[in-house]
């Protein structure tokens, strides 16, 4: 298993102002039980500098690639390497610098697959989330999802771009029907399939507050996970702990995709200044 813990820059811990609260979170990728190799890709940014993660908050980001000669695995690094990047580069709020973001990744998604005969048909769900202190700002493609776990309550954020999915809309076929669909894994949307594409960029109406908790995650966790057991992990007094049974029952149910979960909550700031720097352990 690989996984990382992105709580703060990785050469200075920065402080955050008196009486504030912070960010803390937890980044898990495991293979599974039967794939070869990972072709999901996840980071949580926090910028070390105050005046940044004022401005734009922090970035969490999970992509599920696709794609022959581990093609996936290319895609979902370029998503999650580009929308990080962009994202604090631009210099637009956070919606507009997030739909620039996944737009930029999605060009140089396709660019590299039309270059090069080993990439071509890659492609990469990615679902991002700007956290601005309580406000969240979505963008998203494809299946991976974003939810938010409130008073023990979790609400599904993002909506999967799947064909199965469109049928429910259309009222074909109900939620349940859709679990079991055969087709329920076929994408009508994913980054860097097309030249141009128009990801999902929605301002989430609930605020993220104390003891709230936000993952993002790929469809390794969720398709072996019902949102009951999702709440029930998530209830966990440790955010590392709560991350790593979600990721070891989807193993345990059989783990035949590659899996990755990202966990963030607030934290008061004398909590964070016992928060160590970021760790990465194979």
């Amino acid at each position: 298993m690989f996984w990382k813990k992105w709580f703060s820059g990785r050469n200075k811990q920065a402080e955050p102002a008196p009486g504030s609260v912070d960010l803390r979170a937890v980044v898990i990728s495991d293979i599974g039980m039967a794939r070869k190799n990972n072709e999901d890709a996840a980071r949580f940014i926090r910028p070390a500098a105050m005046k940044e993660r004022m401005s734009k908050g922090c970035l969490a980001i999970v992509a599920d690639g696709m794609g022959g000669h581990a093609a996936g695995e290319v895609a979902a690094q370029m998503a999650v390497d580009l929308v990080g990047k962009t994202y604090f580069q631009r210099e637009e709020l956070a919606e507009e610098s997030l739909f620039f973001a996944v737009s930029k990744a999605n060009r140089a998604i396709w660019q590299l697959a039309g270059k090069n005969a080993r990439y071509k048909g890659m492609g990469t769900t990615c679902t991002a989330m700007a956290i601005c202190d309580k406000q969240l700002y979505l963008a998203h493609v494809g299946d991976s999802r974003a939810y938010l776990f409130k008073k023990g309550q979790l609400f599904q954020l993002s909506r999967d771009h799947t064909y199965v999915q469109s049928l429910v809309d259309q009222g074909v076929i109900t939620a349940e029907e859709a679990e079991k669909h055969p087709e329920k894994n076929v994408l009508t949307k994913a980054l860097g399939t097309r030249p141009k594409l128009e990801p999902d960029i929605v301002a989430v109406p609930q605020k993220f507050e104390p003891e709230d908790r936000l993952l993002l995650c790929s469809d390794g966790l969720y398709s072996y996970l019902s949102n009951e057991e999702i709440s029930q992990l998530l209830l966990a007094d440790s955010l590392s702990e709560a991350a790593r049974q979600l990721v070891e029952l989807a193993k345990q149910r059989g783990g035949h995709d590659n899996i990755t979960v990202v966990l963030a909550e607030h934290v008061s700031e004398e909590a964070f200044r016992s928060i160590y720097p970021t760790e990465e352990i194979r």
